[in-house]
């Protein structure tokens, strides 16, 4: 199934202190395809706990993994979290969380930096036979990309669901979403801050310079794809 549409936010980048209004987005959107109110889930990439405070049902067990100690630190804690300081793409993690048995294992707006998406999603598919996997996609900055000549860091979306259809039966979207701005340099600094380029400088002072003077919107770029899996 392949769904398209897109959302638009009129925001000004000097006058929030939070700069993941999109991933806030796609983790709604992540939560509300989670069908059955399932009670032992695994949290790929969790941050600072955004799907956790989304979920308004009872659970018993909430396993959390992410690579920055200090996202960690901001998760929320109980005695049915277990938050996890580690790379997810780590095999030693993955032979630990073989010893669970998850009712779906949940991700939102962090696998796209795998280095190796077809592994995570094989490992994936070992530890639940139901996930919901959201991802941002190489239309993300499609702007800055032509501008710049820049080949796009992020996956396609063709190859991203080539690699789910592997392992699980899919049902998939895809959102685009704009992200309205006062000027091209709140663009730039919330893409800085965002964490939505992954922390990658690929254009010097001059180049970059330059692409901020001759943006021509006033809005970013976002793609997402959202990707529902189960096993026969």
């Amino acid at each position: 199934m392949s769904l398209s549409c897109e959302k638009e936010f009129s925001k000004n980048a000097l006058s929030y202190d939070k700069y993941n209004i999109i991933q806030k987005e796609v983790a709604k959107k992540v939560v509300s395809l989670v069908e059955n109110a399932p009670k032992k889930i695994l949290d790929l990439g969790c941050g600072s706990g955004e799907i956790y405070k989304l979920i308004n049902w009872s659970i018993e067990e909430f396993t959390a993994v992410d690579i920055s100690c200090e996202m960690c630190k901001l998760h929320p804690r109980n005695p049915n979290i277990s938050v996890i300081n580690a790379n997810y793409e780590d095999d030693n993690l993955f032979e630990r969380l073989k010893q669970k048995k998850f009712d779906i294992v949940i991700s939102s707006s962090s696998l796209q930096w795998c280095s190796n998406l077809d592994s995570m999603a094989k490992k994936i598919s070992k530890l639940s036979e139901k996930c919901v996997i959201s991802l941002f996609c190489d239309g993300t900055f499609k702007t800055i990309y032509q501008q710049s000549n820049l080949e796009p860091f992020l996956p396609s979306q063709k190859e991203a669901l080539k690699i789910f259809k592997k392992y699980f039966e899919i049902e998939y979207s895809i959102e685009k979403y704009k992200l309205f701005f006062k000027d091209n340099i709140s663009k730039f600094r919330y893409i800085k801050k965002s964490g939505v380029s992954g922390g990658k400088k690929r254009l010097g002072y001059k180049e970059t310079k330059e692409l901020i003077k001759n943006y021509p919107h006033d809005y970013l770029e976002f793609e997402v794809l959202y990707v529902k899996g189960k096993q026969n």
